[in-house]
């Protein structure tokens, strides 16, 4: 029975000890139950500031659908400011690069046309302007602009139709102006890809100074070769002339008949003629030396005018302009002029209301020297078609006694001073010649230094 009670007591007092357990424990559990939940309410609070600072929360879904479609419209204006930005930057670029070839093309040396497949040109430059004489070409169609029948025209459309490319080909030109001109023109077709063709681009160079000199270069080489070969033919006419001369004389001394004396005055008068051509050939083919002195041209061109309106009264003759001085030969500078203003003279003597001729001068600057201009105009019928080529070779004439070597002879003093000699109608009636002379370079004075004697 003790052993009863015994065990009684120990039960009785594991179960005290359980449930003091049990209570231990439920005050644990309670405790952190209570400090979860503390920490719980803090980081609700935490998240409801937060909330209240981002924007709504969860439990209102309208609010937070507003705040989300607000937030991706605010990364979708960053982004379109941000594209702005790079649009603005490219097409800043885009100008800049855009000027930068307007400013290329308009300060190239060489011309440029652009012509699109239409015909019409979409694009010039002042160069190509300056070089076809033809101002205000963009936008017009090609052949109207430059002639239909021009060789620039006919170029540009083999270039068109066929894509033909034309390198260093040279045309000539003739501007409104009337002067005729020489271009170098190179041309290419504009393909996209290898499509069809969508236009033609030219480059255009102005050759007529490089062609002029040729020509008088190869005029010297030719005057040099043709004075060698005359000389001594000329100075074998001239011996046989004086010897039928001399037989001419003796025969009209000697002969009382009339027969004879009228044959001896025809050969003489024919050998006079034969010996002034000779004479005059010898001018032309013989080669001129030219001093090294200055020539004031104003003297020249005022006595030209005062000798040719002496011996043809009938015909008005001035002078006005600027004239500088030249370098070369003073007399054969005056056979120049007076052959040309004589010429004029001659040529409208017959016009009506009485002929009318000019002596124009003008001083042209350029970046180094300047050249001198003498026109000679008149009145007169003007120079027909066929016979403006030929004007200036030997022999040469529509005079009925004419020689044919007066404008020759002109042509060689200009050349071998340095010049050139144009000639061409007036669109107001009669012909008009241009002597171009270069003028003499100006070398400054020397200055004499002094020194001061201490």
């Amino acid at each position: 029975m003790f052993g009863t009670l015994q065990a009684g007591n120990n039960t009785q007092h594991l179960w005290m000890i359980a449930a003091g357990l049990g209570v231990g424990f439920l005050a644990v559990t309670g405790l952190v139950v209570f400090l979860m939940r503390k920490s719980f309410q803090s980081r609700r609070e935490e998240q409801k500031e937060e909330f209240k600072t981002s924007g709504p929360g969860t439990e209102n879904p309208s609010a937070f659908m507003a705040a989300s479609m607000q937030g991706v419209i605010q990364q979708l204006r960053v982004q379109e400011k941000e594209l702005e930005r790079l649009h603005r930057i490219e097409r800043e670029r885009a100008e800049q690069t855009e000027r930068l070839s307007e400013e290329v093309t308009r300060n190239m040396p060489a011309g440029l046309l652009v012509v699109n497949a239409t015909g019409i040109i979409s694009s010039s430059n002042p160069a190509a302007e300056q070089a076809l004489g033809i101002r205000g070409l963009g936008f017009r169609r090609y052949s109207e602009a430059l002639g239909a029948s021009s060789g620039m025209s006919r170029l540009i459309a083999e270039c068109l139709a066929d894509g033909t490319i034309f390198r260093r080909e040279q045309v000539e030109h003739i501007p409104p102006a009337g002067d005729t001109r020489h271009l170098g023109v190179t041309i290419s077709p504009i393909r996209r890809g290898e499509g069809k063709i969508s236009g033609a681009i030219c480059l255009l160079t102005d050759l007529t100074e490089l062609a002029a000199l040729q020509q008088r270069m190869q005029l010297k080489e030719n005057l040099a070769a043709l004075g060698e070969l005359s000389a001594g033919i000329a100075h074998e006419f001239k011996n046989a002339l004086a010897t039928i001369s001399g037989y001419a004389q003796m025969i009209r001394s000697e002969s009382s008949e009339a027969e004879a004396l009228d044959y001896a005055e025809r050969i003489l008068e024919q050998t006079r003629n034969i010996t002034h051509v000779v004479t005059e050939f010898l001018k032309y083919a013989r080669p001129l030396e030219i001093p090294d002195e200055r020539v004031a041209l104003q003297t020249v061109v005022e006595r030209v005018v005062a000798e040719v309106r002496e011996t043809m009264p009938q015909v008005k003759i001035r002078w006005e302009g600027t004239f500088g001085d030249a370098g070369g030969d003073e007399g054969l500078l005056r056979q120049a002029l007076l052959n040309l203003t004589r010429n004029a003279a001659e040529a409208c003597a017959l016009a009506e209301g009485g002929g009318r001729v000019a002596v124009c001068g003008e001083i042209v600057h350029g970046e180094e020297t300047g050249v001198q201009r003498i026109r000679v105009t008149d009145n007169g019928p003007g120079i027909p078609a066929n016979v403006a080529p030929k004007l200036f070779r030997p022999f040469f004439t529509t005079k009925a006694k004419g020689t044919g070597l007066g404008l020759a002879v002109v042509q060689k003093i200009i050349v071998q001073h340095g010049g050139q000699v144009e000639v061409r109608n007036r669109t107001e009636g009669g012909a008009e010649f241009i002597i171009t002379l270069p003028l003499p370079r100006s070398v400054p004075e020397a200055v004499e230094s002094k020194q001061t004697s201490i």
